[in-house]
């Protein structure tokens, strides 16, 4: 009997084995059927590349709506299964500089009823690679926030998602931001190197994390604007100037609090936030003064942070 009850136990064990083993290999996923792929723009320009394989990835230009696309991808099928119908689409309006959707690249690989102009295009499952370039153009709808634009998907047999190309979709205020923050963060890097301050590191990466947390809510210009005021021309290495800018991170902290506030809620309450950010501005003042006599670029940045602050209040 206990020899029945263990061949069983054995038996639904390498069944779920080898059940899971199957779904892994057939999983959802960037990279596991589709291997690379390059987008380019309507001159031919690189703008995105990604190897899965190798796992390279370069972004060049960034995309935005209304973006016309060439994406070239490879599609690598390791095994054959010759009643196995599988299917690439798009969800993109079509290009307006090309008048098909699909280009074959690679030559050999046949394909099931093959129409450049379809949306669709299906082939057996049969191994090796396939090569494709898609023309398409992103949707030009306004966006508050990036958003993740899917171009292709392979679809299985059963209409199952197999695998895709996603790319990041951005506007050019939020591109502006996001060359910003690769700066701030390679400076906060150079800042730990170099040995600066552990304090102005702290306001440094508060700072960052905030302006992060702005652009999250798709107040991109308030994001920009902290980032901004981190321009300083001369770290500090002294203790008594650290002071300094703890009251700096509280200021710049409350003011994005207070922006992200009004850009959530409207106008409701707005005589309430008026007078907190009446209170900023008079902190930012005494807070410019000393900032002057250490580094002329943060006395500027904060001036500059006051005067938004000041027309938004009408004083």
């Amino acid at each position: 009997m206990r020899t029945r009850t263990f061949a069983v136990c054995l038996l639904l064990v390498l069944t779920i084995v080898s059940f899971t083993s199957i779904t892994s290999t057939q999983g959802v996923g960037e990279g596991e059927w589709i291997t690379n792929y390059k987008v380019e723009d309507s001159n031919g320009q690189l703008m995105q590349e990604v190897n899965f394989e190798t796992g390279e990835s370069r972004t060049v230009k960034s995309i935005f709506p209304g973006a016309e696309l060439a994406v070239t991808f490879t599609v690598n099928i390791d095994l054959t299964s010759p009643n196995t119908i599988l299917n690439l689409r798009t969800s993109l309006p079509k290009s307006l500089t090309e008048d098909v959707y699909w280009k074959q690249v690679s030559e050999g690989y046949e394909l099931l009823n093959y129409n450049p102009n379809d949306a669709r295009v299906q082939f057996y499952q049969v191994k090796g690679s396939l090569v494709m370039t898609l023309y398409g153009r992103i949707p030009p709808n306004a966006i508050q926030k990036p958003i993740e634009q899917v171009v292709v998907t392979l679809y299985g047999p059963a209409g199952e998602t197999l695998d895709n190309i996603k790319v990041t979709v951005v506007n050019a205020e939020m591109d502006e931001y996001y060359g910003i923050l690769s700066q701030k963060e390679d400076k906060l890097q150079s800042l730990k190197n170099s040995g600066a301050a552990p304090g102005y590191i702290e306001l440094y990466e508060n700072v960052v994390t905030e302006a992060k947390a702005q652009a999250e809510l798709g107040n991109v210009d308030s994001a920009i604007g902290m980032l901004n005021t981190l321009s300083v021309s001369n770290e500090p290495v002294a203790s008594y100037v650290e002071g300094l800018f703890f009251p700096a991170v509280g200021i710049l902290i409350a003011v994005s609090a207070v922006l992200a506030f009004m850009f959530i809620r409207g106008r409701g309450k707005m005589q309430y936030v008026l007078l907190v950010i009446e209170d900023q501005i008079k902190d930012l003042e005494g807070l410019t003064l000393r900032a002057s006599k250490v580094d002329r670029s943060m006395s500027s940045s904060l001036e500059t942070v006051k005067d938004r602050l000041k027309s938004i209040v009408g004083m």
